[in-house]
């Protein structure tokens, strides 16, 4: 073992927040198993002094998102940083791969096979449509046979629900207030939910609501991009120790958030695509043998319809995905000057 740290895996994340739930998940076997491993994530939220740190003292395994690595390889000393890389893991690859962010994300990666071109890339997703698309977008260029697929079991189906409030629904709007009381009986009978929403100010609007109804005074939480640092962490470190009995989210905790305790994700309004829900709905009881358990709850009587389409397409196993695409120009334009400033 070389005396100085050097980085070998790189782990890429869509969200902010599964980069440092997975570096958590990490460093607690890490510790118990008194390993020589150091494990750090790197995001927006990481401060000035930390960042500067990690270039000085690379960590083993470094967790971060598509555009600090896009800024990480515009740094002058990325070649001899990265040079030392073995594994690229990129997790929920297909949230990647059909965006800008992906894009840009493709070019980082071709620009760090010139950094270290023996470096192994591993994608991971559980919601893949255009399987044979998405190899090659992972590794353009690469022959069929060098390309692994390793494709999981299906597990136990999921269990999808419509929740059917007392209360009448309306012909329009998309703050489901109607079923706001039904909403709160069903949290009193959870362990932990997770409710999705669609925007921030459905978010406010349903922890608003939940709040006025809250009589039990259940610790029930929100999280969305727009708070704070300090808040979203402190109801991600709540949801570790099982604090809460529900949290009102959006897609900021959508993928690959492990918390033991979520026995219930409830989609407030209709999801907008199978692939989207069954994402959300994997939030729910990470046990092999047991479902995930969702329900639907539609803010309109047109999401009515919307909901059984996306119930009946998760029981068919039908997932949605957007078709293939050519990159983005801008995003060729940034990657061009950010190398170009490096």
């Amino acid at each position: 073992k070389c005396q100085e740290r050097r980085l070998h895996t790189l782990y890429i994340s869509p969200l902010k927040a599964l980069a440092v739930d997975v570096a958590r998940n990490l460093e607690t076997p890490v510790a118990e198993m008194g390993l020589d491993v150091s494990v750090e994530s790197r995001s927006g939220d990481t401060s000035s002094a930390r960042r500067d740190r990690q270039r000085n003292h690379p960590p083993d395994i470094l967790l971060t998102t598509p555009e600090q690595l896009a800024l990480f390889c515009a740094w002058d000393g990325a070649r001899n940083w990265f040079a030392s890389l073995r594994v690229i893991i990129l997790d929920e690859i297909h949230a990647l791969a059909p965006s800008k962010r992906g894009d840009l994300l493709c070019l980082a990666l071709q620009r760090l096979q010139s950094f270290a071109p023996n470096a192994r890339r591993v994608g991971l997703s559980a919601t893949v449509k255009d399987v044979e698309g998405l190899r090659g977008w992972l590794a353009p260029g690469a022959v069929a046979a060098t390309v692994d697929l390793i494709v999981g079991g299906d597990g136990v189906a999921p269990q999808v629900d419509i929740l059917v409030p007392e209360a009448e629904a309306p012909w329009t709007g998309h703050h489901a207030r109607y079923a706001m009381p039904d909403l709160y009986a069903v949290i009193q009978t959870a362990r932990t939910a997770l409710i999705f929403v669609n925007s921030r100010w459905q978010a406010e609007f349903a922890f608003e609501q939940l709040w006025k109804l809250n009589e039990a005074s259940l610790p029930i939480a929100l999280h969305h991009g727009s708070l704070s640092v300090e808040q979203r962490r402190k109801v991600e470190a709540a949801m570790v120790r099982g604090e809460l009995r529900a949290v009102i989210c959006t897609s900021t905790l959508d993928m690959g958030i492990d918390w033991g305790d979520v026995d219930l994700v409830v989609q407030l309004s209709a999801p907008k695509g199978a692939s989207r829900l069954v994402q959300r709905i994997g939030r729910s009881n990470h046990r092999m043998d047991e479902p995930s358990k969702a329900l639907l709850v539609p803010a309109n009587r047109f999401e009515v319809l919307e909901c059984f389409a996306a119930q009946a397409a998760v029981a068919d196993g039908e997932l949605d995905q957007e078709p293939r695409r050519d990159g983005a120009l801008d995003a060729l334009a940034q990657h061009v000057m950010a190398v170009a400033c490096s």
